[in-house]
């Protein structure tokens, strides 16, 4: 599974930051799924492997313009680009009506079929084609949620023994057996796919949270959670400060989130533009970063733009270094 950020700052983009956008792909997929689209997303996508074309659905986390300013000029281009195939927008009710509006006020018309869903506590889907995805409402200035993607393909492994032991050769029937399909065999029995393959490893679960002042929110969400990805705007001194009023999260109150409910894999994102860059002086990346390891000790990344992750079988998350990377 991999995840590439397309957006890792809160509110206004910076020189080194766009405002809010992650991209999504399950190994093997041909589809791409995309979660936020702030302004500015679909120049960060021209530096990604992604297209328009190939995307098969965006979720919107809340209504707030760093997260979906960057939806019509999404949609247009692929329209432009003559795509066909649907397209669904999960979300909110305010972001059909914020992009039916604008697509009447410019009118614009769409060459395919935008589909959209209305996100509330408790909603789900499972028709697409690489994950079963569910929502948990979260504690914000509007409606905000956080998405939780399990993937539906567990690959599973053929008993090598049992094959050999009831006598059944090597050979294309092997493959029909892993890929599910029941075979003849030439002494005229059945062998069932079901029969002959080993359990599947447990499916990897990823939650990636809109804006959100209460982590503990995602408790039932982040049982057997392998990823959170989840904003950490301020520090927690910055935060006392600025005052419960934007209802953002600190690195020290994520972090600790994460600790409690035994997440392997916490990924930051959604920085205040004040954090400058290490070296830049103060305040800084790495008050945030610091502020975060002192209250989780499992793998913790601190999210860059087009920075790519990649979760393997094990549910361990690692970077994928960047093309111009030394």
């Amino acid at each position: 599974m991999e995840l590439q950020f397309l957006g890792t700052s809160s509110g206004t983009p910076s020189r080194a930051r766009n405002v809010s956008g992650l991209a999504l792909h399950a190994p093997g997929s041909k589809h791409w799924y995309l979660v936020d689209c702030g302004e500015g997303t679909q120049h960060r996508i021209l530096r990604t492997n992604y297209s328009p074309m190939s995307l098969r659905a965006i979720f919107i986390t809340h209504i707030h313009g760093d997260h979906c300013y960057g939806l019509p000029g999404l949609l247009a281009s692929a329209g432009l680009l003559n795509r066909s195939e649907p397209l669904l927008i999960a979300g909110p009710p305010a972001v059909e009506r914020f992009v039916r509006g604008v697509m009447e006020s410019t009118e614009l018309r769409l060459p395919y079929q935008v589909d959209f869903a209305h996100v509330e506590a408790g909603w789900g889907i499972s028709s697409l084609p690489d994950f079963r995805v569910e929502a948990a409402e979260l504690s914000h200035r509007v409606p905000s949620f956080a998405f939780t993607f399990l993937e539906k393909s567990i690959e599973r492994r053929l008993d090598i023994e049992k094959l050999e032991r009831d006598g059944i050769a090597s050979g294309p029937g092997w493959g029909q057996l892993q890929r599910g399909e029941d075979i003849e065999l030439p002494d005229c029995r059945v062998a069932r796919s079901a029969d002959y393959l080993l359990p599947g490893r447990r499916p990897r679960k990823l939650i990636v949270a809109g804006d959100n002042d209460t982590p503990s929110l995602l408790a039932d969400q982040a049982r057997d959670a392998h990823v959170l990805v989840h904003e950490a705007t301020y520090t927690e001194d910055v935060l006392q400060k600025v005052g419960p009023g934007p209802q953002h999260s600190s690195a020290h109150a994520t972090a600790t989130f994460a600790q409690a409910a035994g997440i392997p894999n916490l990924v930051l994102t959604h920085f205040s533009p004040r954090y400058q860059p290490a070296g830049n002086g103060s305040p800084s990346m790495a008050d945030l970063e610091a502020e975060a390891h002192a209250a989780y000790r499992g793998n913790l990344f601190m999210a860059s733009d087009l920075q790519r992750y990649t979760l393997d079988r094990h549910g361990v998350l690692s970077t994928v270094p960047l093309p111009n990377a030394s």
